[in-house]
Order: structure tokens, then C-alpha cells, then sequence
């Protein structure tokens, strides 16, 4: 089936209308929303026209595992918001992140990382590189020295996160790309806290940008994705083989879920950047407090580089409460309204202790280095109320002085 008639040209598309339209096709049925291909294979008319496909001398689907239709859309829409020449979508985030590093590193290859990181990408670093052969360095994601004197003649790949997870640090991403490519390496950004609403990573020079799609994408707790944004060069000669032949294959179901999301992906962030910073505003001056961390606020240390490279603070705040983990577990069990789960990006508060959950496999060394002590908290902020939201922080920062 061909798809018909929506325009998706790039230079008549504003950003609010990609979101809705962005990689729209539609069957000759005429339907209003996005169809859903729940199919593994296609017909072809005659062996000829399968024999062109395979050889790649012809468009269309073979298998599902490789192209589909739902999918196709949901990676154009994509790779429209983000300014990429192309987007390939995965059954997560992790799915994205472990492509982005495997698809593309060989024995012998040097990758050097910033260590604020989540916790299972520290895991394909650390424990699944080296058994490949690949030697890793990890810098601190704000020294920019640290990423110069960590090159190496070896050295083909950068990753980092920025904002970071869970202290929301800022790193200078057209810096740390322009050192990737004096060094002859490509440098991959997690943006998913910016998110493409936030922040392009492509005005920086950004080469590969990956998101866990199961976050604000779909932003409402429903389904698992991930996706890649690249240009066209390293899909054809790393990616798509990668893809091809792993299957770490976005289902057509929650393909169709995503699509949804984006369509209010940037109404949905705006108004929970609005809340955050209500609640990181209402976080500094309570008593019960030690420290508050959100780009979105002056006493952030990277606040004037965040507002640089992002159009709002986030959707994220973390804060410390002293007394560490008996402190921090009495609070969230003293909250009424907002839900305890390691998740984020849903339009329902979502709050959780990383030293104990997603960073709870570092040592406690190396999370006192990243400044993730046992009394800090990860609050994801959604779209409630932004005074319901304090009102159940303040009562539960109370009942955990008591």
C-alpha cells in the first residue's frame, strides 16, 4: 500500500505543526489518525518486485523487524523535530543507547564518557565495552580539561548526559563536541531530561542524540521505545546493518502510542517546566531542605550555560534532605499525592531515591562523587496542580522532621 497525500515538507513545517503532522502517511482508506501496520510481513505482487526490495533496488516493506510502516512514522516525526537527516526508533531506551555504542565500536576502540550517567548505561560502559576490546575513560561531564587530556589516539566515541541524571549537571555540549571532533571521534548525547522540545542537540554539533521514548515521548506511563537520531551517513555505514540484524525492533502498537505523545509533547513539557519551577522555588525555602538542584534557578552552578543551550529548566528537580536514607525514605512515605517510581517524564509527579534505585549499583564511593548522597531525592514533576504539589511536599517534608 502506498502512502498518500500529506506533505512533510521540512522548510513549510514549524515545530508545533511537526509535532502533529511530522511523518504523516495515509492509506488510501483516508483515515484521520495514524493507522496501525500490526503486521510482521508484506505481500509482494510477484517475485520480481520481492527480489528489488531485498536487493534494496526497490522502496517498500519486507518484515517488520526491519521497516514498518507505523514505525516509519513515528521515526520521521522524529527525526523532523529533532533537525536530523534521519531517526531509527528501538524496543527502549536502553535498546537505543546499547545500538548507538555496538553498532559502532570495534576491539581496540578508546570511548570516553561523562561519569554522571544512568546507572544501566554505566553497565554497557563498564562491565559490556571491555569484554569487546574497548577501553573506556570516565571524566567529569563539566571539565572540559578532563575531556581534553582523556583523548587518546584510540579514541573514536564521546558520550555524555546533559542534564545528567540524577544531579541535573550542565555540560557544555558545543564544547565537548568540538574537542570530540578535533580528536577525529563522534560525540552521542542523551538528551532525554532536555527532551527535543528543550533542547536540539544538532545546533550544537551534536553527532547522535538517543532518547528513551517511554519518557516525555509518550509521557503518560503507557509503553516502552526508544529512538536514534543520526545523519544519513552513520545509518547506512554503522546503524541500519546493526538494526537489521539484531532486531532490537520497535513494535508497530507502541509506535502509534508515541505518536500520540508527540502530538503534546511541547504543551505537556512547557506546563511542567512551569510546575518544576514552582516546586523548586517552594524546595529552597523550606528548612527541611539542604540543597536544591534545577537549571531553571539562578543558584544552579551551571544555570547561565543550562539557559544557554536550553529554552526552560526541566521537568526535573532534585533536592537533599539532611539525616540521609532514614530521612529520605520517612518523606517519600509521608507523601499523600505524588508517586514513588523510578519513571519520569509523566504528566503524573513521580519522585524516587536514586542512591537506592537507578544509581544504586555504583559504589558508595563514586556516587558521594557525583554528589548523589543518601539524602537526595529525584522528583519528576507532572501536570497537577503546582500548589497541590507543594502542599503535599511541605506536609510530608514535616512529617519527616518529626
Amino acid at each position: 500500500m502506498s502512502p498518500s497525500n500529506e506533505s512533510n515538507n521540512k522548510t513549510a513545517m514549524r515545530p508545533r505543526t511537526a509535532l502533529v503532522r511530522g511523518g504523516l502517511h495515509r492509506s488510501p482508506l483516508g483515515e484521520t489518525s495514524e493507522a496501525i501496520f500490526l503486521t510482521s510481513g508484506f505481500v509482494y505482487d510477484d517475485p520480481e518486485v520481492a527480489a528489488a526490495r531485498f536487493s534494496g533496488d526497490a522502496d517498500g516493506y519486507t518484515y517488520s523487524r526491519l521497516r514498518n510502516p507505523t514505525v516509519a512514522m513515528f521515526e520521521e516525526r522524529m527525526a523532523l523535530i529533532g533537525g536530523t537527516e534521519i531517526a531509527r526508533a528501538t524496543a527502549s531506551g536502553m535498546a537505543a543507547v546499547a545500538a548507538s555504542f555496538l553498532s559502532q565500536v570495534k576491539v581496540g576502540d578508546h570511548v570516553v564518557a561523562g561519569e554522571a550517567l544512568f546507572g544501566s548505561i554505566r553497565v554497557i560502559l563498564e562491565d559490556v565495552l571491555p569484554r569487546f576490546g574497548v577501553d573506556l575513560t570516565m571524566v567529569n561531564n563539566t571539565d572540559l580539561e578532563a575531556w581534553k587530556q582523556a583523548v587518546q589516539p584510540e579514541t573514536t566515541l564521546f558520550f555524555l548526559e546533559s542534564p545528567s541524571n540524577p544531579t541535573l549537571g550542565i555540560t557544555d555540549l558545543q564544547a565537548v563536541a568540538d574537542i570530540a571532533h578535533n580528536a577525529g571521534a563522534k560525540i552521542i548525547l542523551d538528551n532525554v531530561f532536555a527532551t527535543p522540545v528543550l533542547q536540539r542537540p544538532v545546533e550544537f554539533d551534536i553527532d547522535i542524540t538517543i532518547y528513551s521514548a517511554t519518557k516525555h515521548i509518550d509521557g503518560q506511563g503507557r509503553c516502552l521505545g526508544g529512538c536514534i537520531l543520526s545523519d544519513q551517513k552513520f545509518l547506512d555505514d554503522f546503524l541500519d546493518p546493526y538494526l537489521r540484524h539484531t532486531g532490537p525492533a520497535l513494535s508497530p502498537f507502541n509506535a502509534w502510542v508515541l505518536l500520540k505523545g508527540i502530538e503534546t509533547l511541547e504543551l505537556r513539557v512547557e506546563a511542567a517546566c512551569q510546575n518544576a519551577q514552582h516546586v523548586a522555588d517552594f524546595l529552597a525555602e523550606q528548612p527541611g531542605v539542604t540543597k536544591v538542584l534545577y537549571p531553571g534557578r539562578q543558584d544552579h552552578p551551571q544555570h547561565t550555560l543550562a539557559m544557554r543551550q536550553m529554552s526552560a529548566g526541566g521537568t526535573l528537580v532534585s533536592f537533599e534532605l539532611p539525616g540521609g536514607r532514614e530521612r529520605a525514605f520517612a518523606f517519600l512515605k509521608a507523601l499523600n499525592l505524588i508517586d514513588i517510581s523510578n519513571n519520569l517524564g509523566d504528566t503524573k509527579s513521580l519522585i524516587t531515591h536514586p542512591a537506592s534505585t537507578t544509581h544504586q549499583r555504583l559504589s558508595p564511593e563514586d556516587r558521594a562523587a557525583q554528589g548523589i548522597g543518601e539524602g537526595l531525592v529525584r522528583l519528576s514533576v507532572g501536570l497537577e496542580d503546582a500548589d497541590d504539589l507543594t502542599d503535599d511536599i511541605g506536609q510530608a517534608l514535616a512529617v519527616a522532621a518529626l
